[in-house]
């Protein structure tokens, strides 16, 4: 567990310091189920939403305190999933994280002094902008990998095309699940039911919402640019069909009038003169040949390939 104490800029404190409102305190999942003698302190702690059960972005107003829970689609470099459990009062806030990202932003926030007010709320707002911090980037990273794909397609190489862009969709819908999810949790702190928040934090929570709405905007944009690209894909494979029947069309058409011949000839009747001809076999090569070049003549002229 980290103390933090809330000022101009967020400062760590020692187990032995002192704290004065608004504080901030950091714990894990084990540490919050083994928190009873932090009760007398901190007597909302037991509130705090646990990362373990998080599914989603909520936020929970309550008469005497604001709880809810962060679930991102980023996941650590050991592929633990990034989510927090937090709890807000007037006085202090907790936050609940197993992952350790909530620990670096924090620290980030004590190095570069990042707090943009002395409350509650311009220490969520801080940590909220962190969160947000690298999203465009990653946006334009999955925007780039669609291009890269919309130029394989272009290019006729279509190999695994299908799971990597099942992949992707799938990504990019976890992503605008994450923007809308957040926004309503946003929306909440805005209506402010438990007046926590001065008009500067209220202020500072719009540009929160307006900056998740433009991300929001761009995953939903990569959404539908995804969808384009299946389509584009499921186009480019229909004509690569539509060559190959034209192909078999194209053969059929030219043998079938052998196949006729080939029947006629294999009845074997009694009285075939054709049979005991000295030349039959050639003329047949030739009628057979003839028909062949024929077709081939007509089809070319008739530019069916």
């Amino acid at each position: 567990m980290v103390r933090y104490q809330i000022g101009t800029a967020l400062t760590p404190l020692s187990a032995e310091s002192s704290v004065s409102t608004p504080f901030v305190i950091l714990l894990n999942s084990q540490e919050l189920e083994h928190s009873a003698r932090l009760g007398a302190q901190i007597p909302l702690l037991c509130h705090t939403p646990s990362p373990k059960t998080a599914q989603l972005c909520k936020a929970e107003c309550h008469r005497s305190h604001i709880c809810g829970t962060i679930t991102t689609p980023r996941r650590t470099r050991g592929q633990a999933a990034i989510a927090f459990g937090y709890l807000l009062t007037a006085d202090y806030a907790v936050l609940c994280d197993d992952s350790g990202a909530a620990h670096t932003m924090l620290q980030r926030l004590c190095r570069e002094k990042l707090l943009a007010g002395p409350g509650i709320g311009g220490f969520f707002y801080g940590f909220l902008e962190l969160l947000l911090a690298k999203d465009m980037h990653h946006l334009q990273a999955l925007e780039d990998e669609l291009d890269a794909m919309e130029d394989e397609i272009s290019g006729a190489r279509l190999e695994e095309f299908s799971p990597r862009m099942s992949a992707l969709r799938k990504e990019i819908s976890g992503w605008s699940r994450y923007y809308t999810q957040l926004d309503g949790l946003v929306c909440e702190f805005l209506e402010n039911e438990n007046a926590y928040f001065d008009s500067d934090e209220l202020r500072l929570f719009h540009l929160v919402e307006k900056r998740v709405n433009r991300l929001l905007a761009q995953a939903q944009s990569l959404h539908e640019y995804a969808v384009q690209l299946r389509e584009l894909f499921q186009s480019e494979i229909d004509m690569r069909q539509n060559h190959i029947m034209k192909i078999l069309t194209i053969v059929t058409t030219i043998f079938l009038p052998l196949s006729l011949v080939a029947g006629w000839y294999g009845m074997n009747f009694a009285y075939m003169p054709e049979l005991h001809w000295q030349y039959g076999y050639l003329a047949v090569i030739i009628a057979s040949a003839a028909v062949v070049l024929i077709s081939l003549y007509i089809m070319k002229k008739k530019h069916f390939w």
